[in-house]
């Protein structure tokens, strides 16, 4: 690829505007939430209220996921992740303009949460579309994106709310989107080939491609691959949304003070910046499912850590933080990147709109797990000790993965 400088030229764009799509992806699905809720709280909202339209979004999420990943097949990337960057946009600035209008508002907050969902499928799709070797690597790149925003977007929505107001600083933030929406109308092309290029900017094409399958539920989950994906990242990305939403909640029923736990957890996502590239390195220097095992330490980590969690504890923050920093930077870099050594980049997006679909249901879960545990014990300790159990079982999974090699890059290394 370094080699290839009309490579570099057209890939480079999908890559930094890649990053801006996970930015505004993970920040504009709840994270600013964060913002929202003290402001309206004071006006005399009920949090349920402030919310609901991000809870009712959802649940809706779960068949949109299938849907988005048809569309993506059938009429392609652009024509997809265009029109609903420029929904959401517009969505934000109708929100910034709302004011106390509630149905305004839980339209605009509503129609942000649904349609911020093709720009991290979009952008992943991207990335397994133009390269096979640097495929990890792309990844690494485009899921920077992510924690940069846990670092930085809720302190700069924050400040913008403080100095200039909650209805400048949303619209300014849906004109920035609706910029990035024009960007990538212009400069972001769906596959190499459309270039007259080839993944990485190889010389020739991969060999024995598979040729693109709209694969049924049927065709995907008759394989045992299939499943092992499931239960794999879906495992996985279920305890990272039960972690996340309970961080504060664990570091307070510990006794540990806010100052310090908040300075760990701003540690952990700037460390989740580099993690990612981390984790792409590791994809690509020794293989997806290797890389893979790496991630599921960071995990155990991140629950060793919360389990054994007292007052002030350093030495677990320090643990915690690793871990968090590792499965914020690397579960997003690597998900796709196993959907992709099991089906190739061909039907990566052909079997991963089903298994995304299935993977959203057991993530659904996720919240409801903790706070049914933390009602019926008063304590999170029993959810963290089932979660390394769940570890345990991706790990089996990968295990078994493992066994088969990476569909593309096996080719095209003959």
């Amino acid at each position: 690829m370094n080699k290839n400088t009309v490579f570099q030229k057209k890939s480079l764009p999908l890559l930094i505007l890649g990053v801006f799509m996970m930015y505004f992806y993970s920040g504009l699905q709840a994270d600013h939430l964060n913002v929202l809720t003290p402001y309206y709280a004071k006006l005399g909202w009920l949090t349920t209220t402030i919310t609901n339209p991000v809870t009712w979004a959802g649940f809706v999420v779960i068949p949109a996921t299938l849907l988005v990943g048809t569309l993506l097949i059938k009429i392609g990337i652009k024509k997809v992740v265009v029109p609903s960057t420029i929904i959401v946009g517009t969505s934000t600035i109708c929100l910034a303009l709302s004011g106390q209008n509630l149905v305004m508002y839980s339209i605009s907050l509503f129609c942000m949460r649904l349609f911020i969902l093709p720009l991290q499928m979009g952008a992943f799709m991207l990335c397994t579309n133009w390269f096979i070797q640097s495929r990890g690597r792309a990844l690494g790149i485009v899921v920077m994106g992510s924690p940069l925003c846990t670092a930085t977007f809720i302190a700069l929505l924050t400040i913008g709310v403080n100095f200039l107001g909650l209805q400048n600083t949303y619209t300014i933030t849906g004109v920035i989107i609706l910029v990035l929406a024009l960007l990538i109308a212009l400069f972001i092309k769906a596959t190499p080939e459309e270039v007259g290029l080839y993944p990485d900017g190889a010389s020739t094409a991969p060999l024995a491609e598979e040729e693109t399958k709209t694969l049924t539920f049927k065709e995907v989950f008759s394989h045992l691959n299939a499943w092992l994906l499931v239960f794999s990242f879906g495992l996985l990305q279920f305890c990272i949304c039960s972690i996340m939403p309970f961080f504060v909640v664990r570091m307070n029923m510990s006794g540990t003070n806010p100052p310090l736990f908040f300075a760990f957890l701003s540690a952990a996502a700037i460390g989740g910046i580099f993690s990612s590239n981390l984790f792409g390195f590791l994809d690509d220097k020794f293989g997806t499912v290797k890389a893979s095992y790496v991630l599921c330490f960071a995990y155990i980590l991140s629950a060793v850590g919360l389990l054994c969690m007292g007052k002030n504890d350093i030495f677990m923050l320090v643990v915690t933080a690793i871990g968090i920093a590792g499965i914020t930077g690397g579960t997003g870099t690597l998900h796709p990147s196993l959907t992709t050594y099991v089906y190739g980049r061909k039907n990566y997006q052909a079997a991963n709109r089903w298994i995304m679909t299935v993977q959203s249901v057991i993530m659904a879960f996720g919240i409801y797990f903790m706070s049914t545990i933390m009602d019926t014990t008063g304590s999170l300790n029993l959810a963290y000790q089932i979660m390394l159990g769940l570890i345990v079982i991706a790990i089996i999974c990968l295990v078994i993965i493992g066994r088969k090699p990476d569909l593309d890059r096996s080719q095209q290394n003959k």
